[in-house]
């Protein structure tokens, strides 16, 4: 038997995680000093609208020790590992996930540690567990996982853009100067993850409705057939994930399944839900059962809880028709 696992980065909805067993390492992020774990599932409303408040915000990669009290977790029961994880281009994370491998494998001769660079995070590493994991669940042998997963690897495509310059200025990804000058002529880069895991720009467009139709484009002539899946997940920007998978549509792509979130302090949105859900999945097209919405708060904090808005994020999951 093998358990499989993932981290924070890839997205997942809360409800394929319960479906299939995957665990998830958590990455931790602090906010103005303040430690927060995501275990199991991201708060990225919180997280984005701290970014936007200006607060200090900064991203810590799993270290081995975690990676080793998980695994053993896992051995112990008699169980193979199998993980997935982000690029090791953009973070640290995937070789302390080998390092941990390493110390583990002179313990447990007799099990199996695979660990996987998927070169990709977000939803294009968890496409790779979503598809790991069916083929767990069939009874497909761990080396023919191990075997296709990494055959696959090169082909994930990956791209988005961003709003706002100074976000990647504050990682050190454009200078000073060029996330103003960008930000003035609402210049948006069109960023792909290259054969090494690391993020490049491909191009540079004006405005953000020409910088979504290049991702559509991208997409539409990166996808060779019509049984390939895209993920479309996005950072607090509900709106452009919807004029995407619209464009996408036009060229022939279905939204399959969608999880989304809402972030409002009140009204209490239990009793609506089902309605929501149901409403989007008019909009898209799709069965009421493929979409998920969840309500939360933010606990008091950022605008949400400060009763000066309503928020919300998702994940979607997209194919060809």
């Amino acid at each position: 038997m093998t358990q499989l696992f993932t981290d924070t980065s890839a997205n997942l909805p809360v409800e394929i995680i319960d479906e299939y067993g995957i665990e998830v390492v958590p990455f931790s992020y602090t906010i103005d000093g303040v430690e927060y774990i995501s275990e199991r599932e991201f708060d990225g409303k919180a997280f984005y609208a701290a970014m936007r408040a200006g607060s200090e915000v900064k991203t810590s990669m799993v270290n081995a020790g975690t990676f080793i009290e998980r695994f053993k977790a896992a051995l112990d029961a008699g169980k193979d590992v199998l993980y997935i994880g982000m690029s090791g281009g953009i973070s640290g994370t995937a070789n302390a996930a080998l390092m941990a491998k390493q110390e583990l494998d002179e313990e447990y001769p007799d099990r199996k540690i695979v660990v996987i660079d998927t070169l990709a995070a977000s939803l294009g590493e968890g496409l790779f567990v979503i598809k790991a994991a069916e083929q767990l669940k069939d009874g497909v042998a761990l080396d023919a996982i191990e075997e296709a997963i990494r055959a696959q690897v090169p082909s994930m495509c990956q791209s988005f853009t961003v709003d706002d310059l100074k976000y990647l200025k504050n990682t050190g990804r454009v200078s000073g100067a060029a996330a103003i000058i960008g930000n003035v002529l609402s210049i948006h880069p069109i960023l792909i993850g290259d054969y090494e895991g690391k993020i490049v720009v491909k191009s540079k467009v004006r405005g953000m409705k020409r910088a979504l139709q290049e991702l559509a484009n991208y997409y539409d002539g990166r996808a060779l057939d019509k049984s390939e899946s895209i993920g479309i997940a996005h950072a607090d920007n509900e709106e452009g994930a919807q004029t995407l998978i619209a464009l996408l549509r036009e060229k022939g792509f279905k939204a399959v399944n969608i999880d989304a979130t809402v972030i409002a302090q009140k009204p209490k949105l239990a009793a609506f839900i089902p309605e929501m859900a149901k409403n989007i999945a008019a909009d898209c097209g799709i069965e009421p059962d493929c979409v998920n919405v969840k309500a939360t708060t933010e606990e008091g904090l950022g605008f949400t809880g400060n009763l000066e808005g309503i928020a919300a994020h998702a994940v979607c999951l997209i194919e060809r028709i």
